[in-house]
């Protein structure tokens, strides 16, 4: 019988960073073919399998297996939940899964990451079963650039999902991965979105991350710049730091008729946040990761599935903390050429 785990003060790592925030990716399955995460064109379901390129259902961690880590690690003091993917939506039963998880006391915030292709189908049950938080990713306005960057001609359903989402009442962070030569014709239509939409539009920075990724020093632009680009739409005053920013550096934009809107820049590369890093992400494999850009993980659904017990996964949770890294790896900032520390495949670490 596993024992009873204790609730404790917040956990802390060795950089007296606070971990609260845990990442899950549900799935590593996902609708989409985006150029910076999945960009080879796929065969049939069971081909993928076969080949190791998608993971089999008996190797995702079972419902029941992730709601047992989150109670684990809520009972740790962490208490914000992010589901990602993959395309999380494609999971099936995921609504039921998000009903269970809000049962779990001390569960503060359950929010999910989504590329919107599902999300008219599923905003409503998703509100109503506690989700109010979402973020959207969107690299593009246009529909033919849509298709171009994600493989899949579905720029329409994302947008009407988005709309759905806005008027149930979501809140909306859009992001946007920023690729000079792909989409940086389109950043001052983000930053004009911004001012007539109820949307926090962010600009990532693109990242070398993923042994599957289409990263060029070419087409990285530095988060500075794209700043400099908005004062022709209005101008960025920064914003006061809110729980639930993330690593995004906040302004509000105030267009020349008064209108305001909310922007952040998520700077990995020019501006590093990790100092500020509250998180561990549970990959799809059940493999937890201290650091997004860092390949030493801990294989939580080994310990679970050989019988472990609590005590020794919330053990296993401790170690991989006080493990948890300053850092990341990319070295020399913008003069890294290819990908660094992170070698895995980002649809199965979670973005």
């Amino acid at each position: 019988m596993n024992e009873k785990i204790q609730t404790i003060s917040p956990l802390v790592d060795q950089f007296s960073r606070t971990i609260s925030y845990l990442r899950l990716s549900v799935t590593d399955r996902c609708n989409l073919r985006c150029m910076y995460c999945m960009p080879e064109e796929e065969d049939n379901l069971e081909t993928l399998v076969k080949s190791g390129k998608f993971l089999s259902h008996s190797d995702l961690l079972s419902y029941e297996e992730l709601l047992r880590i989150v109670r684990l690690a809520v009972s740790l003091g962490m208490n914000k939940i992010r589901l990602t993917g993959g395309e999380p939506l494609v999971r099936k039963g995921l609504v039921d899964f998000i009903h269970n998880l809000n049962k779990i006391e001390g569960l503060d915030q359950i929010r999910l990451t989504t590329n919107g292709v599902l999300l008219s189908e599923y905003a409503k049950e998703l509100y109503t079963n506690g989700v109010q938080h979402i973020n959207v990713s969107l690299d593009t306005l246009k529909a033919e650039k849509f298709k171009k960057i994600t493989g899949r001609d579905r720029f329409n359903d994302v947008w009407n999902g988005l709309m759905i989402a806005k008027d149930l009442g979501f809140r909306i962070k859009l992001n946007l991965v920023a690729m000079k030569g792909v989409n940086d014709d389109e950043f001052l239509d983000f930053f004009r979105l911004a001012l007539e939409y109820p949307f926090q539009v962010r600009f990532i920075e693109f990242m070398p991350v993923g042994d599957k990724n289409s990263w060029q020093k070419t087409r990285f632009i530095e988060s500075d710049t794209i700043r400099e680009m908005a004062k022709s739409v209005g101008t960025l005053t920064p914003s006061e730091k809110h729980y639930g920013d993330g690593p995004a550096r906040m302004f509000t934009l105030t267009g020349a008729d008064g209108s305001t809107g909310s922007v952040g820049f998520i700077s990995p590369i020019s501006h590093h946040f990790c100092d500020k890093c509250n998180r561990l992400r549970l990959t799809s494999e059940g493999r937890l990761r201290a650091c997004l850009l860092r390949d030493a993980e801990t294989d939580l659904k080994s310990i679970i599935r050989s019988g472990g017990t609590d005590r020794e996964i919330v053990d296993s949770i401790r170690q991989t903390i006080l493990n948890k890294p300053q850092g990341h790896m990319l070295q020399d900032e913008l003069g890294v050429e290819e990908k660094a520390g992170c070698s895995g495949k980002m649809s199965r670490i979670g973005g």
